[in-house]
């Protein structure tokens, strides 16, 4: 069964368990095609106790798709978490416990890791970036993702950056609005291109407005805007920005994070730090799964 999770993922259970069916049912089908050649070696009635040990630190994240790996090869495993979804496992510790069919197990053993070691990377890099801002006094700034994912795994790796205490951006080009440096030229410019989103999608989560200059800014909040991504700006511009606004919009930065930055730009008072390497920037944290006979 799933550990109980305190992670605010906009998404129904039922719709996360049903993403991670498909997931892993693609992973697998990737991975075993018509079946395991190797995995038939072994005795169908073995049966095997296997343990997943984290050879780093790291935010554990993953579990649902693990479980719904497991379940797809077969139903009578009995998996045991040691460490839960979310929290935090030292290096060289075990995490997770399962116990049956060897050639499941066998079988299972690399997508199971495959989801272990990148989204628990996601969670870790977004721990990290949370922890930092939460130095700064006085920070408001949450840490944001963004579109930048792997294809066919956005909503897993979103589902990691809530695990790791980040926040969601857009799913995707369907449910909100962000009006970029083109769109803006294309409709007309900063009030134009405002007034037509209004027009356009007014059910849509939220509509934001990428600008440049301070000149943008303040055109922008003139013009009604509630959500403004301040793009590239240096840290005296972005302290500029949180004056001129004066708590009218919610106000996010991108480009420049790292961290070294972040701290520093979290403490100019803006509202959200976007960040595209939680997501695109992602070294595996390294897992290993080890068995042995029951």
């Amino acid at each position: 069964m799933l550990c109980s999770m305190t992670i605010h993922f906009d998404f129904p259970p039922a719709a996360l368990t049903e993403l991670a069916r498909l997931d892993a049912a693609r992973a697998l089908q990737e991975d075993v095609g018509a079946g395991d050649l190797t995995a038939g070696l072994i005795d169908p009635t073995r049966q095997v106790v296997a343990t997943v040990l984290a050879r780093e630190a790291a935010v554990m994240c993953g579990a649902p798709w693990v479980e719904a790996a497991i379940q797809q090869l077969d139903g009578g495993v009995r998996v045991s978490w040691l460490v839960a979804e979310g929290q935090r496992c030292t290096a060289d510790q075990v995490v997770l416990t399962l116990e049956g069919s060897a050639r499941a197990l066998l079988t299972a053993e690399r997508t199971v890791l495959n989801f272990l070691q990148l989204l628990s990377a996601v969670a870790t890099k977004t721990a990290d970036y949370v922890a930092a801002v939460q130095t700064v006094p006085g920070n408001r700034a949450q840490i944001v993702d963004t579109r930048k994912t792997l294809p066919g795994l956005r909503l897993a790796q979103k589902y990691a950056v809530c695990t790791g205490g980040g926040t969601n951006h857009r799913m995707g080009l369907y449910d909100a609005v962000l009006i970029k440096e083109n769109h803006i030229a294309a409709a007309g410019g900063v009030t134009a291109v405002l007034k037509r989103a209004l027009e356009v999608a007014p059910t849509a989560k939220f509509i934001e407005i990428e600008v440049e200059t301070l000149a943008q800014l303040a055109e922008a909040l003139t013009a009604g805007a509630t959500m403004v991504l301040l793009d590239n700006m240096d840290l005296p511009t972005l302290r500029e920005a949180v004056a001129l606004n004066a708590g009218r919009a919610i106000l996010e930065v991108s480009g420049g994070v790292n961290m070294d930055t972040v701290r520093d730009i979290a403490a100019t008072g803006v509202d959200r730090i976007s960040i595209g390497a939680l997501t695109k920037d992602v070294k595996a944290i390294d897992f290993s799964m080890r068995m042995q006979e029951l």
